[in-house]
């Protein structure tokens, strides 16, 4: 998989942070130096290192206090990096699937998010690396990763299948968190139950769950 660039600006990249935008993710926008400590963290977890905040600090030409004014505690800067990655993947998944539409769009578009995902060497690393964190910030919600994630998958059912999807039998919350669920067992499936991350079993949970033929 391809570092996707940071800059993506479509609709189903900003759904997550404006419902569920953060301390520092409202920062990065006005302050420089946030800005500045932010994107070098993004360089070093994309070639596989650890964000270590000491060595963060010292590379800025700073003491570990104004870090943490800037960018606050190491998990909400590793939440924010996480989530600058999955945005424009989110959106290479929505170019991808372009000319599907309903149920069926939904399955492979998510498909797609968890496929790019499983093969993102710098992602694979940081389970590997520190799997309890990452479970932690990434499927719970002591973090907005889980929130950013549910209120997109909410977009797009919105988006596919209306304010009533599957003829009224679930709501749109219900089911967009139902979806995450899935996504997120396929993604983490070694961490959580020893098994193997797989895009093609998430699909067909995916489809299955879509009512999708």
């Amino acid at each position: 998989m391809s570092v996707p660039a940071p800059e993506a600006t479509a609709t189903i990249a900003t759904v997550g942070v404006d419902a569920a935008p953060s301390w520092l993710s409202e920062r990065l926008a006005s302050h420089p130096d946030s800005r500045r400590a932010f994107d070098l963290a993004r360089e070093l977890f994309i070639a596989g290192h650890r964000i270590d905040m000491g060595g963060l600090a010292s590379t800025l030409g700073v003491d570990r206090t104004s870090l943490f004014r800037w960018v606050g505690n190491r998990d909400a800067l590793l939440s924010e990096v996480l989530w600058s990655l999955a945005m424009p993947t989110l959106v290479q998944a929505e170019r991808a699937t372009a000319g599907r539409t309903g149920p069926d769009r939904i399955a492979e578009l998510l498909t797609h998010f968890v496929a790019d995902l499983n093969q993102a060497p710098y992602f694979r690393d940081f389970l590997r690396r520190e799997p309890a964190r990452a479970l932690r910030l990434l499927t719970t919600k002591e973090s907005e990763i889980q929130r950013r994630y549910v209120a997109t998958a909410e977009w797009l059912v919105r988006a596919e299948l209306g304010e009533r999807p599957l003829g009224g039998a679930i709501d749109v919350h219900n089911l967009a968190y139902l979806l995450v669920r899935v996504s997120e067992s396929f993604t983490y499936a070694d961490l959580i139950a020893g098994d193997q991350p797989s895009a093609a079993r998430a699909r067909a949970a995916f489809r299955v769950l879509l009512r999708a033929d």
